[in-house]
This record gives C-alpha cells, structure tokens and sequence, in this order.
C-alpha cells in the first residue's frame, strides 16, 4: 500500500530540495545523464549538485564522487540514470547515505516483463526500508519552475505559470512542453510518472492541490494505480483547484468475460467515467480539450453561474455559439430592462439586442466596448463569449484591447475571446492572450471551454453527500449461503440461493425454495401459496425461458407435479448434457413495472451498481445508468434513477399512476451495502424487480462470486 501523502509538505523535498545528486552523470553530451545535469544547472536550480560518477572527476564544472555515500552532505534528491540492472545496488546506497526522494529515469522495470516486474518490486522494498519515496522508474522525471527545478531529460524548460501538469506518458510530457514554448502556455510543474511504482498521480493531485504557485491540475493517464484512494484524494482536491483528466484506452475490454447483464453492459471505461464524476474530476476526450481548458482555468474566474451572453458582430457565429451552449448545458442570459433599454438606445437599430448581442458587421471598437460593457453589468449574466470575425469594417486589435480593457473591471465574471480567422486577425488574438483573456478560433471550443468552468464552479458548490444509513441486516446467512456455494464448486448461485441473500439485507424480495422432486416442489407451493412459477435451477442454463424451464401461473398440486416434470424433460431434451439442481419453486408475483438493479465489480474502483429498464430488453435497450457502490449517496441513488427513461413510466405515465421511488432507492442502497461487504460477490443482478404504487419486490437473483 503507499503512504497517503495529505498535503504539499510531503513531497516539498521533491520539488525544492536543498541539494541533488545525478547518479550516472555523464561527460558526454547526448548522454541522459548528461543532460539531466545540463538541464539541472540551466534552469537556474540554486541548491546543492552533486554528479555520482566513479570514471569521472568533474562533470559540466562540477566536482563528481564515485558514490552518494562519499557524498560529503545530506543528500535530498537522488536523479538514477543507470542501466537497469545497477538500480538495485545504487537505491541501496541511496537509502543508506539518507536521500529522501529518488527519481529513477532508468528504464527496464515492468513494461518489459515479469523479470522487470519483479526488479520493480524489488526497488520499492528498498525504498520502503529507507523510507525513501521513488517517481518512476522509466520516466522523464520532473519539473517546478518556482524553485527552480528541472530533474528530467526532456529538451528546454516551460515558461512560468499556474498549471501543473501530470502525465503517463512521457513522450505526450516532452510534446506538450516543446509545444508551450510556442504557445505561451506557463506551468508551475511538469510531472513524468513513468511505471508509478510508488508516487502515483494521486500523491501529485494531492501535492499540487496544497501548491500555491499552482491553480488548475492537468493529468494524462492511462490507468489508476489505487482507485478508492482516487476518489478520496481528488474529490478533496477539486475543492481547492479544479482537476482536467485526459484518459486514454476507453475500450470495453472489462466487458469480454462478464456472464450477467449488468457486466455485459459495464465496460471498462465507464468506470473511469463515473469515478470522475463522484470525484468532481472534468474528464476530456482529447489533448486539444485538454488544453482549452487549461487557458480558460489559468487565467478566468470561476464564474457563480452557468449563464452565458454572447456579443458577436455577424448572426451565423452567434447562432452557433447558442447551440453549443445549450449543447453544453448552459443557459442562454436573459437581459435585464436597464440593459435592454440601453442597447436598444446605442446600437443601431438593425442590431439584435437580445442575447446573442449582435453589433453588427461593421462594428468596431468602441461598438464593442459599449455592447460588452453593458453586458457584463447585467447581474443577470455570469460569464460572456465575444466573438469576432474579420470584416473589412472590424479592429481586431482595438477590438481586444478593448476585450481586456472591459473584462478587467470585471473579475469575477469569465469572459472569452472567438477571433474566427487567420493573418487578418493575429494582432488580436496576440494582444488577448498577452491581456489573459483565452481566445479560440471557433465558438464551440470556447463554449466548451465556459461549459468547464461552469461545471467545476457547481463541483465546489455542491454540499456533501450524506452516506447511506445503517442497516440491519444478517452478515452470516450470507457467509452460510457462499460457503455452501463454494462446497459444491460453484460460483454462481441458484435462484434460491440469490433470493436468500438479497433477503438477508431486507430486500423484499418474491418466497422462493429450491426442490429437487415433484412431491417437494407441491409441499413449497401449499407453503408458500398459490399461484406459483416454477424455474429450472441450474448455474449452466442463463435464458431458462428459451428451453422451456419456466412455467408461470401454476395454482393447484396437480399443475405443480405435472409441470415439475415438464420442466426437467424440457432440459434433458435441450441439454442433454446439462444435470439440474432441481427446480425452483416461486410465489408468482403481481405485475409491475420491470426495472434492473445489478452490480459489476470493477479492477480499480470496485462495485459499480446499475439501475435501468429491466426485463428481456435490458440489453437491446440498454437504458442504463451507474454510480460507484463506494461513497453511494441516496441523493446520488435517486439521480442515477432520473437520468433512465425508465422514469418516465415509474412517474406516471399515460395515466398510470407513480411508482413507489423510496422503495427503489432502498433497494439499490441496500444492494450497494452488500456488494460492498462481499467484495467475494463479482457479478449481480436482479431482474426483474417489480415497482408498485407501493413497494416494490424482486424476482429473479443471479450473483456470480470470486
């Protein structure tokens, strides 16, 4: 397990040491270790170099030393630029000389195999004896320009600024830096996590999180190394600054192996989508997003609200930036009188001065200065899109001069700049980006970008979830029902078994036992009541309908015997080769409305629990939505049930009366307590679960345990 690492002091060494040592420092220019030195001492670092080199005497005017124990001072940072295979030995020294951090660039660990593998778990033991923590291994290495630090071999060093930037991949860290030189772009650090054998991103979430110098969080990653931990640190993170995630490999590989309906439907990457959603983590789909936002973070407010006015001089652009918002969720501004009556007074009388504002093509400057002034004034707007495009009447540089000069006297609102061209408008997109205003050359984007900051402004507003009540409900049933479960080498329960145990966390749920003769199966009936379903019970057979193992509205003995034989030819004629456990005896259940309520138990996040329209057409239809079991709210268990069309009938529909909606959100809440309490539980579904006026009950209960 790591070390939760809570705040910036933790990992402040690591970023502003007192001194450093690059082992494997070299002479040789084009050598790694030679340009971590080089990139070292150019940045400006003001602290302790020490290269480690036992051939060398003195490297770039440095004196070297053979080994960090020959160091002759405490030693905070240890840069590793050796082969693979002397990481072991030279970690050893470093933990004995005292260093407090390594950076292992060196590559060879587990991205070549289970002998790197078992090499990296070797240099985490290490580092855990000395108390060292360790970045890496095969990693590009590291970046602060406040201290400044640069620990990487990547070619130049960004431009200072308030973004600090996370990422998987080093190649994507070294293009994204070359590219900010260009760009303009500045950040307070630059973080290549490499294999994460140790500090993962949420250790640099949580360290960037409590930095001063930085104000919004960019990661790219590829995978989460401590799921449950991700949420917690992140979803305190965000509180403070907002946190941009690209994450790459959105396959549905999770899905290939699931046998329920529920996991067919739960693929891979929609874990990762409603993880950072619980965690208030934006999630953007490619580096141009990424980006996008990371402008409208590092230089605009938060804005209080999500509603957008829009000052264009031509109607078509303007049209489209009011499509995107309502694409985005955004509410169209509606103006207040005093700021209609003044537009309506200045502008000309062609001009729209309802929102969008449109100043017409041959606005210039100072028509802007008036139009946007106004709008901004209205309290009635939160944050505003101004867009330009080049007509021979236009000032583009004026125009943004202007752009700043008027978003300057108001702080707290966002405003964006839209230059829609090319050379004809370059002056002005130079003199917004110098006056920090984001400018973009297609409204979307720019919209998109407001979208963020209107979504991470309702993140931070939002209170917190309560947790799920306590419920009284019996654990060793449950445990007696899996271990009978797993003497006779299974892992998937029988009907009976699965009603048994949702029944032990007070899921209401319809009287079902198990028979093994005909005789049995009538003594169930008379105890349970008629009429009854009888069911196949057999892990093997997953459509029991499609076979003939299901007989509905049985109500007298004779219907019960004659019919329990029926269902078992029905199977040996099917499936031969199929031996069932017997024949489930169940109380027929009056018709209701049919929903889903499943679970599938994901590598990095746990349980996720599902809840849509049930029946036979959950899987064509697919209308589904998923929270995290960890952390469920029955805030969040009520919107998860809002967003299917299944509420549309649960409300009412044509007439028929509402469902009863407590009794779902019980349901799933006591689904998600169990699945949390039997991690052993990998796969669940219960479908259908009948919804009443009153109550609801469930039918039919698959669970699939580890």
């Amino acid at each position: 397990m790591h070390r939760k690492v809570t705040g910036l002091e933790n990992l402040s060494l690591l970023f502003s040491p007192r001194s450093v040592a690059v082992i494997g420092a070299s002479g040789k220019p084009g050598k790694i270790g030679n340009i971590i030195l080089k990139n070292i001492i150019a940045c400006g670092y003001q602290g302790r170099i020490f290269p480690i080199n036992p051939k060398e005497s003195e490297i770039e005017g440095y004196p070297t030393f053979p080994s960090i124990t020959r160091v002759p001072e405490p030693v905070d940072v240890g840069v590793i630029a050796v082969p693979a295979r002397t990481v072991l030995p030279v970690a050893e020294e470093c933990g004995q000389a005292g260093v407090k951090h390594l950076i292992v660039i060196s590559a060879g660990f587990k991205e070549t195999g289970p002998e790197g593998l078992a090499l990296e778990k070797e240099l985490v033991a290490v580092a855990r004896r000395y108390k060292m923590r360790v970045v890496g291994p095969n990693c590009v290495g590291i970046m602060d320009t406040n201290t400044p630090f640069n620990a990487s071999f990547a070619a130049g060093f960004p431009k200072q600024g308030e973004i600090a930037f996370i990422s998987q991949s080093g190649a994507m860290l070294v293009a994204i830096l070359d590219w900010s030189l260009t760009s303009g772009l500045g950040f307070s650090k630059f973080i290549s996590l490499g294999n994460k054998s140790d500090l993962n991103e949420s250790d640099f979430i949580a360290s960037a999180a409590a930095d001063p110098a930085t104000r919004v969080i960019l990661c790219y990653i590829e995978d989460v190394s401590e799921g449950n931990r991700f949420l917690d640190v992140a979803g305190r993170a965000v509180k403070e600054k907002p946190i941009v995630v690209l994450k790459s490999g959105t396959s549905q590989a999770g899905a290939q192996a699931a046998s329920s309906h529920t996991g067919a439907l739960a693929g891979s990457d929609l874990a990762y989508e409603v993880a950072f959603e619980r965690a208030g983590v934006i999630r953007v789909r490619s580096m141009s997003e990424l980006f996008d936002l990371a402008f409208a973070f590092a230089d605009q407010p938060v804005p209080k609200g999500d509603r957008l006015a829009i000052v264009t001089n031509s109607g078509g652009p303007g049209i489209v930036a009011t499509d995107a918002a309502e694409q985005q969720g955004l509410s169209i501004a509606r103006f207040g009188k005093s700021t209609l009556d003044a537009l309506r007074a200045e502008l000309p009388v062609e001009a729209n001065i309802y929102n969008p504002v449109d100043v017409l093509g041959d606005g210039r400057a100072d028509r802007y200065r008036f139009a946007l002034s106004r709008v901004l004034e209205d309290e009635n707007v939160d944050a505003v899109v101004v867009l330009v495009c080049p007509t021979a009447a236009a000032e583009p540089g004026e125009t943004a001069g202007v752009i700043v000069e008027v978003a300057g006297r108001f702080p707290e609102k966002p405003v964006f700049g839209v230059y829609m061209g090319g050379e004809i408008l370059e002056e002005g997109v130079r003199v917004l980006s110098e006056g920090g205003i984001p400018s973009y050359t297609f409204p979307e984007v720019a919209v998109k970008a407001m979208g963020g900051l209107a979504q991470y402004a309702r993140t931070v507003k939002a209170e917190p979830a309560k947790p799920l009540p306590e419920y009284d409900v019996d654990q060793e049933r449950v445990r007696a029902v899996f271990l009978a479960v797993k003497e006779d080498n299974r892992v998937v329960l029988l009907g009976s078994e699965g009603a048994a145990v949702v029944e032990a966390y007070g899921i209401p749920v319809a009287p079902t036992k198990l028979a093994t003769r005909a005789e049995e199966a009538v003594a169930i009936a008379e105890e349970i009541g008629y009429p009854v379903v009888l069911k196949v019970a057999s892990p093997k057979i997953i459509h029991k309908t499609d076979i003939g193992g299901v007989r509905m509205g049985l109500d007298s003995p004779g219907e019960v015997m004659a019919n329990f034989w029926a269902v078992i030819s029905n199977v040996q004629r099917s499936l031969p080769e199929v031996v069932p456990h017997g024949v489930d005896v169940q109380r027929m259940a009056s018709k209701g409305t049919e929903v889903i309520i499943g679970m599938s138990r994901d590598v990095h996040f746990g349980p996720l629990i599902a809840f849509g329209l049930g029946g036979i057409y959950v899987n064509l239809l697919k209308d589904v939505s998923f929270r995290l079991a960890h952390g469920l709210s029955l805030r969040e268990i009520e919107k998860m049930i809002t967003e299917t069309k299944a509420y549309t009938l649960l409300r009412g529909y044509r007439g028929e009366k509402p469902a009863d909606m407590g009794a779902l959100v019980d349901i799933i809440a006591r689904v998600a307590r169990l699945v949390v309490d039997f991690p052993q539980i990998t796969e669940m579904d219960i479908n259908p679960v009948f919804a009443y006026q009153s109550g609801a009950q469930a039918l039919d209960v698959k669970i699939t345990i580890s």
